[in-house]
C-alpha cells in the first residue's frame, strides 16, 4: 500500500447562509468554542470553530452565498460529519434540550449513534463508539 504524505484532516469548510447563527448553534448549543474569528476588510468572513481547545481538527463557517459567487465550480453542500463522544446519552440529552432536533439513538456494530441538525437543517451524527 502506497504511504500517503497526508497526516491528519486539519480543517473542515462548512458552508453556511447565517454565519452569526452558526456560530451561536455551534458554540452555544453544541459546545463548540471560536478560535479565530477573520475578516479581511473585503466582505469575506470566516469562523473558525473547535469542539475544544486541543482539538486537532476546526471547522470553518463561511458565507455560502459569497463563495459561491465567487467560485461557482465549488459545492457548498453540507458535508457527511460523523462527531464522536464518550457519553451519547449525556449528548443527546443535552442537545435536546436546547430544542436541538435529534434523531433516536441507534445500535450499529461499530456503536451507538444518532443525528442531529443545525438552525440550517443541515444534519449530522454523533457516535459513541463501542
Amino acid at each position: 500500500m502506497a504511504k500517503t504524505m497526508i497526516s491528519k484532516v486539519g480543517q473542515i469548510m462548512l458552508y453556511v447562509s447565517n454565519q452569526d447563527e452558526a456560530v451561536n448553534f455551534w458554540t452555544e448549543k453544541a459546545g463548540f468554542w471560536v478560535v479565530a474569528d477573520e475578516n479581511n476588510d473585503q466582505g469575506m468572513r470566516w469562523i473558525e470553530i473547535a469542539p475544544s481547545r486541543d482539538a486537532e481538527t476546526t471547522m470553518i463557517l463561511h458565507n455560502k452565498e459569497l463563495v459561491a459567487k465567487m467560485h461557482p465550480e465549488l459545492n457548498t453542500g453540507t458535508p457527511s460529519l460523523m462527531f464522536f463522544t464518550e457519553n451519547i446519552e449525556e449528548l443527546h440529552r443535552d442537545l435536546a434540550n436546547k430544542k436541538v432536533k435529534v434523531g433516536e439513538i441507534v445500535n450499529l456494530p461499530a456503536g451507538r449513534v444518532f443525528n442531529f441538525a443545525d438552525n440550517e437543517n443541515n444534519y449530522f451524527a454523533v457516535m459513541q463508539k463501542n
